[in-house]
């Protein structure tokens, strides 16, 4: 177990689901899911206690997959509905990892007079709009884009091929709203090379395409209050070292966190639940096969600062 502090800050547990580190583009999932959930440990216990009796799965570990078969479906209902104990006591924070790839390159590679963050929603919607005339362009640009900026490139010169992406994306969608930011992600050799020249150093103070820390900052800062620090107890993760979470705590009004076994805190499994269901529900709703009963249920735990940038599912996510 990890501790930095030991001040009696409200208490957070807190678990993810859809993490593939920083191999965005090559995971299982499109969805990454954080869930903060402030709830008594006894009370949690007493709810899995509950869940456990409605399933009767002999699973060790409940985990989020228990709830999502279509047979639970009533107690994954209840868990999220007003008779359960998450509603008004739970937080998830959501990041589509396409927007997500697409927002650090253009903030790495862009200078700020360039507006990266807006440029980012303008490429990205635009690129999703057209991939469907051109799946393979837009795909090999985000794969590429991830290449760029992880530590551990899948090629051989991450530059050239990224600039080469970049300029077939331009080419196939030819003139429109992502023109312009295509023109000048394709003309950034000396900032990304630049880039990667760096990245071992920042990789090691907090890994640029990993989003488990940016959410981890934004379940912070909607639990705390000036003045007023939280405690996040949090499943174990290994890119939370002993070098972030301090920095973590330094700067995101964390006043300690401590790494657990889930298995070992009721509360966690819950904030598992959360975020298991949180990322099945939001990726249906990103690939246009939503539950409207779900995603209702979802709603009210949603962060509105998640990261998220298609219009249609976020109306459905956040109403």
């Amino acid at each position: 177990m990890r501790t930095i502090a030991a001040e009696p800050f409200p208490e957070i547990a807190c678990d993810e689901s859809g993490s593939d580190g920083e191999n965005l583009m090559g995971g299982n999932t499109d969805v990454f899911a954080h869930a903060g959930v402030a709830v008594a440990t006894g009370t949690a216990a007493r709810r899995l206690a509950e869940i456990r009796r409605l399933v009767r799965s002999p699973a060790r570990e409940y985990k989020a997959n228990h709830l999502l078969r279509a047979k639970h479906r009533p107690v994954l209902e209840w868990l999220l509905g007003p008779d359960g104990p998450l509603l008004g006591h739970a937080q998830v924070h959501l990041t589509d990892k396409a927007f997500f790839v697409v927002g650090k390159v253009t903030e790495v590679l862009l200078p700020d007079g360039d507006a990266p963050a807006d440029l980012a929603r303008v490429l990205y919607r635009a690129g999703r709009a057209a991939s469907a005339s051109a799946p393979g362009r837009w795909r090999r640009f985000l794969v590429r884009s991830n290449d760029l900026l992880r530590l551990r490139s899948n090629g051989d010169d991450p530059v050239a091929s990224f600039l080469e992406a970049a300029a077939g994306l331009r080419t196939a969608l030819g003139p429109g709203p992502a023109a312009e930011p295509l023109r000048l992600l394709a003309a950034s050799r000396a900032r990304a090379e630049a880039f990667r020249a760096r990245l071992s150093g920042e990789a090691a103070a907090a890994p640029a395409l990993d989003p488990l820390l940016p959410a981890l900052v934004s379940t912070a800062r909607h639990w705390s209050a000036p003045g007023r620090p939280v405690a996040l107890v949090h499943d174990r993760q290994s890119v939370l070292t002993q070098e972030r979470v301090a920095r973590l705590c330094e700067t995101a009004g964390v006043g300690s966190l401590v790494l657990v076994d889930s298995l070992d805190d009721p509360r966690v499994q819950l904030a598992d639940f959360l975020a298991g269901a949180a990322r099945k529900i939001a990726s249906d709703e990103l690939n246009g096969r939503g539950d409207a009963v779900l995603s209702a249920l979802l709603r009210p735990y949603v962060d509105p600062g998640s990261v998220w940038a298609d219009e249609p599912s976020w109306a459905r996510l956040r109403g």
